[in-house]
């Protein structure tokens, strides 16, 4: 079953430390947001592999928006 990882706040994409294919663990970091100044990171939320990755770096995301989808 498909995993979705979604964007915890709104903000901006500021780089992304996964690719397609790569195999990650819970708790390990997929992302980072920057919103009002302030970077946060976006971690997986499951074990998996990373299957999609639906924003890119200088994407705007809203709060709840599909980042990642792990498999």
């Amino acid at each position: 079953m498909a995993e979705e990882i979604r964007a915890p706040l709104a903000g901006k994409v500021v780089s992304i430390t996964i690719e397609a294919g790569d195999t990650v663990e819970e708790d390990d970091e997929v992302m980072i947001l920057e919103a009002l100044k302030m970077e946060t990171s976006v971690y997986a939320s499951a074990d998996g592999t990373v299957k999609e990755i639906k924003v890119k770096p200088g994407d705007s995301v809203e709060e709840d928006d599909l980042l990642v989808v792990l498999g």
